[in-house]
Parts: structure tokens; C-alpha cells; sequence
């Protein structure tokens, strides 16, 4: 009996790596090897796997029509052994707008990400996911909300960034930015959303329980989606390896939330915790308390990684582009004239309040050129619910996996023109100079998603953005330490593997030759 289920094991495989290989030699994309299709070419590839992506979309031409690829990895690959790839505009609207209900995030993202994040808003499909949409959106509308996100963000500023880039201004110590700005926006989204400061970002630098473990939740989780799901659930099964690091994270987190929620009930604010325990769910119950931390957890997930990483590429950029510099100090000085008077020495004294940031059209267009080219999220991940065809004409069957890949679009001469390649604020800015605008495709740039799903907190996070960016620059000029070498991590947010180390000259700030154009974002 053995021996028959083996010899059917063999020739079931043989069959199926035969046909695999067939097949694979037809498709587009990377070189197809016998029995192991794309995966080698994958392994080489590991540590720049956005830009191997990109190369391979480029391969396919750069006409309009072309922009998509398939990656043949035989048994990995959720359907037919194959994976299909995409950087086409019109694909990504078809997506993510125009059979948005064919495309959800799927089983394979929910089962790994459902012991971390639930059935929250950036975990669910479908009616439980419509109607935490629809609660958030009401309240991430409200001048309110954007104005204690402000406090949060000034205060964190004033009373912890500035002292640490002060003393290692004075000190001549470098710093590492990036995690600086890790600190600064977990602590923000934090304070924003449950009302509870973990005061990660202080002169100590210290160590928070809560955000060590959900680091650690989160990477665990990430590592679900690289292998077989069988693997990881025999990992949580005889809690062994990544498994059971998650597990002794998750113990953590939901003791901070339990007592962060704790809180909220005895003494509600006006942070995002208690006003969706206000709320009603589909059935007009309230959310219990599970639902609650979820929801919670949810928003730190998103509102923490995306902002700060952002920045980090920001930065980076604007120290090797110093004509880009020049330009974002020239409009924030001229911005600061008006609104403070010519005493430079108020220009500093406090960041900025939102109604200057919203002036800030220049240092905006220069954030979105960032995330142009370094999006937070480089590549993202749809399930396909029945057959279908996308606009360029490419077949995806029900069950597969289609990844857009925003990182390659910003790298299409055919999407952004021949410069596409450059640090080139000036492409989002009108003829004028005057008005930030949004491309005439507004699928041309996904970095905030798009369609039903488009981010809610997008102009909570220029506002963070634009006001950490002021706040450092208008300060310091930056300059990268010697040898340190800038390289991307591979995992589903860009951060950068190394850190960003830099050291801080203070800068001398004077008043424009001539007042500017008064520009509106």
C-alpha cells in the first residue's frame, strides 16, 4: 500500500511539474528553469526583489499595452503555479475601482493576518469591512480630528524631537533618523488613536514592551504570506519558530490594549478608540470589545510604518538633490514671514500650525514625488474571486493571486515620461507654480490605494509629514555618515535596512529676497 501511494505521489508530481514547465515556457516574465520555474531567478533576486520586479515589467516593453508579467512558481503560487504581475494603470483602476468586488483581500491575507489584526478595517472584506469604512470616513473627515492630530504631532516635536537632534547637533553624534521617525509616528498614531502616549521617542531612547512586541507581531505575520500556509499552522501548532514569537507578542499587545481600552471607557476622549465605541455595527449593536481593540491595533498598523518610512526616503532624497532643498526652505520661509513676521527666531520657535502646513504646496508636491518613487508600500496583493480579464488583455483565473506593483509604475518612462527617473517635485505642481494637482490618472500613483478602498488618512499624513519635514529642515541641514550605505529591507513596507544616519549642522535661516506666489495645497 506504501508503495502504491508513493509510485501515485511520484507520478503526480512528475505530471504536474511537466505540464508546469509547458506551460510556463509560454508566459511572459523571468527565465522559467525546469521543475523549479521562476523560483531560482526569485532566491537571487531576494534582497532587491522590488527592482527585479520592475526589471521584468520593463522587459515586456514600454508601450501601453504591455506593463504586466507573469512569475511561474510551481506549487507557492495559489493557482496554476503562476503569479501575475502588473504595473498597468488601466489594470490597477480595473482592480482596485471597476470590479473592485472581484478583487478583495482574499483568504490567504486574512488567515495570516487574522491573529494580529481581526476583522478590522484593513483585514476584512465585504459588509464588515463597509461598515468600519463607512464610521472611519465620517470621522476622519472632521476638522477635529485633524486638529488633535496636530497637537499630537507639534507636541511630540517640540518637547522630544528637537531635544535629541539638539543635543546631537551640539554633541556632533549622529543619529538615525529613521528610527528616530519610527518613534515620533508610533507615538502620534498612538496618542491619536486610543489616547495613550508610549513615549518610545525620548532623549533615552528607550525600549517600549508595547512596541517591541507589536514589531515582532508584525514581522512574524509578514513571514506567513512567504511560505505555504501549511508550514506556518504546523509552526503554531506545536508553537515552535516564528509561531511562537507571535504568540508571546500578541500576549503582550492585547494586555496594552485591554488596559488602553480600560481607560477609555472610564474616561472617554476624542481619540479614534472612543469615538467608534459610539458607533454602531450593521446590526445596531455597539463593537464589543474584541472588535474595539482590533480596530484600534489596525490603525497603528497603517497610520505608524507608511509615514515615517515616507519620511525617510524624503530626506535621503532632499540631501542629494540641494536645488529641491533650496526650494522647500524658500517656500517655508516665505510661508513663515507672513503668518509669524521677519524675526527668523519665531520661525522656530514652534512647528507649525495645520493652516501653514496647508500653504506648503511646494514641500507636498516634493512628498509625493517621494512617494513616487520610494512608495511606503511597494507591491500589494489582491485575490481574484471569479475568472476575469484585465484591460491590457491578460487572462487571471478565480483563486489566483494578481499583485500590483506601485514601486515599478513610478519607474515607467510610458506612465511618467522620460525623467521618470528623477527627484522632479515640479511634475505635481499646475503650470503656475502655484496649485498642487493630482495627475489627470489619478491611477498613475496608488500610493494612498484607490477606489473604495483609498487610504482615509491620506491628509492626516501629509499634515504629520509636512510638519516633521518643517520642523527638521528649517533647523538643520543633513548630511549622510560617511560609508553608511542607504539599501531597501525587503518586506511589505520600504524601510530602509540600515537606518538613515546622518549629521545635523545647524542651519541659518534668512528671510526670501522677494515674498512668493501665495500658494494653496
Amino acid at each position: 500500500m506504501d508503495a502504491l501511494l508513493l509510485a501515485a505521489i511520484i507520478v503526480g508530481t512528475s505530471t504536474y511539474l511537466l505540464w508546469f514547465h509547458l506551460l510556463a515556457r509560454k508566459l511572459t516574465g523571468p527565465k522559467v528553469c525546469p521543475l523549479f520555474g521562476s523560483l531560482p531567478f526569485l532566491y537571487l533576486n531576494r534582497r532587491r526583489i522590488h527592482d527585479w520586479i520592475a526589471g521584468n515589467l520593463l522587459s515586456t516593453g514600454e508601450a501601453a499595452t504591455y506593463q504586466t508579467t507573469t512569475i511561474a512558481i510551481p506549487f507557492l503560487a495559489r493557482k496554476q503555479g503562476f503569479y501575475t504581475v502588473t504595473c498597468h494603470p488601466k489594470n490597477i483602476e480595473h482592480i482596485l475601482r471597476t470590479r473592485f468586488d472581484n478583487y478583495p483581500k482574499g483568504p490567504t491575507w486574512q488567515t495570516a493576518f487574522h491573529d494580529l489584526l481581526g476583522q478590522g478595517i484593513f483585514n476584512s472584506d465585504g459588509d464588515t469591512w463597509l461598515i468600519q469604512r463607512k464610521t472611519a470616513a465620517l470621522e476622519f473627515t472632521t476638522r477635529t480630528l485633524r486638529q488633535a492630530m496636530n497637537r499630537w504631532v507639534n507636541r511630540t516635536i517640540r518637547t522630544r524631537l528637537w531635544v535629541i537632534l539638539e543635543k546631537s547637533s551640539r554633541d556632533h553624534v549622529a543619529v538615525d533618523l529613521q528610527d528616530l521617525l519610527l518613534r515620533l509616528t508610533f507615538d502620534n498614531i498612538c496618542g491619536l488613536t486610543f489616547g495613550k502616549d508610549p513615549e518610545t521617542l525620548s532623549p533615552e531612547l528607550p525600549e517600549n514592551p508595547f512596541a517591541l512586541s507589536f514589531d515582532s507581531a508584525t514581522e512574524a505575520t509578514l513571514q506567513r504570506l512567504l511560505y505555504p500556509g501549511f508550514l506556518w499552522r504546523i509552526k503554531k501548532l506545536f508553537n515552535f519558530g516564528a509561531e511562537m514569537r507571535l504568540k508571546k507578542s500578541l500576549e503582550v499587545v492585547e494586555n496594552y490594549m485591554t488596559e488602553a481600552l480600560d481607560a477609555r471607557k472610564e474616561s472617554p476622549s476624542d481619540d479614534l478608540l472612543s469615538r467608534f465605541m459610539k458607533k454602531r455595527d450593521a446590526d445596531g449593536n455597539f463593537f464589543p470589545s474584541s472588535v474595539l481593540k482590533r480596530i484600534a491595533l489596525n490603525f497603528v498598523l497603517a497610520g505608524r510604518d507608511t509615514s515615517s518610512v515616507a519620511l525617510s526616503w524624503f530626506f535621503w532624497l532632499v540631501m542629494n538633490n540641494p536645488r529641491v532643498e533650496q526650494k522647500i526652505i524658500t517656500e517655508l520661509t516665505t510661508v513663515l514671514r507672513e503668518t509669524r513676521g521677519d524675526d527668523d527666531k519665531k520661525w522656530t520657535e514652534e512647528p507649525l500650525v495645520f493652516d501653514e502646513a496647508d500653504r506648503l504646496v511646494y514641500l507636498k508636491a516634493a512628498l509625493a514625488e517621494t512617494l513616487r518613487l520610494y512608495p511606503s508600500v511597494p507591491e500589494d496583493f489582491k485575490y481574484v474571486v471569479s475568472d476575469d480579464v484585465l484591460p491590457d488583455g491578460t487572462r487571471v483565473p478565480a483563486g489566483s493571486t494578481v499583485t500590483y506593483s506601485i514601486y515599478s509604475m513610478g519607474r515607467m518612462k510610458s506612465i511618467w515620461g522620460d525623467d521618470c527617473m528623477e527627484f522632479k517635485p515640479e511634475r505635481w505642481l499646475s503650470p503656475g507654480g502655484d496649485r498642487f494637482e493630482q495627475p489627470k490618472d489619478a491611477y498613475k500613483f496608488v500610493a494612498f490605494n484607490g477606489g473604495p478602498r483609498t487610504c482615509l488618512g491620506k491628509d492626516l499624513a501629509y499634515l504629520q509629514m509636512k510638519s516633521v519635514a518643517s520642523a527638521v529642515l528649517l533647523r538643520y541641514r543633513l548630511s549622510l555618515v560617511p560609508g553608511h550605505l542607504v539599501q531597501q529591507k525587503m518586506s511589505l513596507t520600504l524601510f530602509m535596512k540600515n537606518g538613515l544616519k546622518v549629521h545635523l549642522t545647524p542651519r541659518q535661516l534668512s528671510p526670501p529676497a522677494a515674498p512668493m506666489v501665495a500658494m494653496s495645497a
